[in-house]
Formats: structure tokens, C-alpha cells, sequence
């Protein structure tokens, strides 16, 4: 049994989750979680026994000083409430670490003890993968779930993925399991700018999430650091005409795609959030690399990670062919 002291009552709570590692390309999914928790200003309550879960030689405490006292932080998993008032009062219960190295079966059971206790109607998990996305367009989040009649009833994507799988992936089916409602949103992070931070990835995460538990989500300055990323990139690939190019056919083969899915479902979502915000008021990466779409780890190749130079990047597949870009799970 958990004993959760201080911790009020909670209405209508939803469990928002994010783990560095494997599962955030770009620290997309963690700093996601880490602006929710600090624009509504979240107030820790639990934190994961760090000894149960890490391998200290692959993820490392850190030494600092606070008033000439050397301490320690240990690389651990926290929990925080934010209380979100408003119209719709709805609580969040916010989940923020590292994916753990070792026993993820009790991690995730650990995580389920504290949505029970504290009644959680939903969680949501966060993640991001790296894929053949440009960088110039909007970026593309998939919500998928392993429950059918979830997917029927939030429109989401019944998730069919089959391959390797991390923390995200194990924690929604151990959600599933336990008979919890349980959705992954991952954000699509352009493989050859892989680097954090991505502020663009960061915005679509909590834009979809927004949309997924009808709550208006402050934003602060994330859209303006968004649009000067884009600019940074921009001015990044023009140096090189080899990466231009890449992204004029990523451009290409996206545009072409979506082409016949510029219905009047995406111009609603957009125009229900706007007026949302108009009418609401104020309110360390693994050394694994990230998740691709196909489970497999993908290199870097913008800023200079490759010592050998720039590797020109693989050629985007054309539409219609063969070829599987469903999310991981």
C-alpha cells in the first residue's frame, strides 16, 4: 500500500507522463512535462527509490554545491500535482524522470500504486521519435492507444506496432493490464536535427495534449523560441545544398501525402483551439540513441555530431510505397 501524506484530494485527475532516453528524441516528451509542471507550478510529492531502477554508471549522479555543501542528486523519477482551476477544474498528476535501467515491471507497478491512490482517470504518455519529418512543416503527433474502445471514443490510433519497445510502450501496457485508461502521444522529431532542445516538438506535444483532455495549457514563451529554432535550422541547412535538398524532397514527399487529408477535421481542431485560447484567459538523453519509427536507433547529422563530416542522409521514401511509418507504442 502507498501512503500519500499531504497530498489533497484531486479532481478529475490525469496522470501526464514523460521519460528521458530512448523515448525523447530532442528531450521533446521531458520538457513537455517539465513546462507543465513549471508554469502551473507543481509541488513534488513522491520521488521513486533510485537505488531500484538506475544503473548509476549509465546514468550518473550529479555533485553541486549548495552554500559550500557538496551534494548529491540522484537520477530518479518525481511525482508533482499542479491544481488547475478555472471553469473545469482538473488536477494533474505529473511523472518525470529517466527511463529506468533495470525492473521495469515493478517501476511500472510503482507508477499504478500512485494512480490508484490518487483516483487517475487517464494517463497520458508522452514520447518523441526521430523520423523522415522536415523540420519546415508542422509537426506530426500520433495519439494511439492499446484499448479499442478508447481509440473508438477519443479518436485515436489503435496501435499496431510490433518491435523493440521502451518504457512509454511497457508503462501503457501495463496501464492496459491494470484496466487503466492508458494513451501515448508521440511527436515525429526530423532525424537530421536530433539535438535538444526542440521547442517546435515541445508545443505540438502540448497542443495535442490540450486537445486530448480539454484543458488550455499556458505557453509562455514556448511558441517564440519555437519559431526561432525553425529560423536557427533554417539558416543551418542553407550552408549546406546537400541538406537542402534532403529537405525540399522531405518537403515533397509530405505535402503529397497529406494532401488528401486536408479535410475540414484538422481546420476544426485548429480553429476549436483558437478559440479555446481566445475565450480561456491566462491560464540527459540516453546513450542508446531515440526511437524511430521502426524501433531502430538513427543518427544525428545536422550540427556536426558525425567526426567524419556530414553524412548525407538516406533518401525519403516516396508516397505509396511499402514501407511501415506507424508510431512505436
Amino acid at each position: 500500500m502507498i501512503e500519500l501524506e499531504g497530498v489533497p484530494e484531486l479532481i478529475d485527475p490525469v496522470m501526464v507522463a514523460a521519460f528521458e532516453g530512448w523515448n525523447d528524441a530532442g528531450d521533446a516528451a521531458s520538457t513537455a512535462v517539465a513546462h507543465l509542471d513549471r508554469e502551473w507550478k507543481g509541488e513534488v510529492f513522491a520521488a521513486l527509490d533510485a537505488e531500484d531502477y538506475y544503473d548509476f554508471q549509465v546514468n550518473r549522479p550529479t555533485v553541486w554545491l549548495d552554500a559550500g555543501v557538496r551534494k548529491i542528486t540522484w537520477p530518479t523519477t518525481r511525482l508533482s500535482v499542479v491544481r488547475v482551476g478555472g471553469e473545469k477544474p482538473r488536477d494533474l498528476v505529473l511523472v518525470r524522470g529517466i527511463e529506468p535501467s533495470m525492473r521495469w515491471r515493478s517501476f511500472c507497478n510503482e507508477i499504478l500504486g500512485f494512480a490508484h491512490e490518487l483516483g487517475v482517470e487517464l494517463v497520458v504518455i508522452l514520447g518523441a521519435l526521430l523520423g523522415d519529418t522536415p523540420h519546415t512543416r508542422p509537426v506530426p503527433v500520433s495519439g494511439v492507444t492499446s484499448d479499442a474502445d478508447l481509440a473508438r471514443r477519443m479518436d485515436l490510433e489503435e496501435t499496431k506496432y510490433e518491435g523493440p519497445t521502451g518504457i512509454v510502450g511497457i508503462l501503457q501496457e501495463a496501464c492496459t493490464h491494470a484496466g487503466v485508461p492508458a494513451v501515448s502521444l508521440w511527436a515525429a522529431v526530423p532525424h537530421y536535427v536530433s539535438q535538444p532542445p526542440n521547442p517546435k516538438a515541445t508545443l505540438a506535444l502540448l497542443n495535442r495534449l490540450e486537445d486530448l483532455i480539454d484543458m488550455r495549457i499556458p505557453l509562455g514563451e514556448l511558441p517564440e523560441d519555437a519559431r526561432a529554432w525553425q529560423v536557427g535550422v533554417d539558416q543551418l541547412a542553407a550552408e549546406d545544398s546537400e541538406v537542402a535538398e534532403y529537405v525540399q524532397s522531405l518537403e515533397e514527399a509530405r505535402d503529397t501525402a497529406e494532401l488528401p487529408e486536408a479535410s475540414g477535421e484538422a481546420i476544426a481542431r485548429e480553429f476549436e483551439r483558437y478559440l479555446r485560447r481566445r475565450d480561456g484567459g491566462g491560464g540527459p538523453a540516453g546513450s542508446g540513441g531515440h526511437a524511430t519509427a521502426d524501433g531502430s536507433d538513427s543518427p544525428p547529422y545536422l550540427r556536426g555530431d558525425n567526426p567524419s563530416g556530414r553524412t548525407r542522409p538516406p533518401k525519403p521514401p516516396k508516397p505509396g510505397d511499402d514501407e511501415d511509418s506507424s508510431s512505436e507504442d
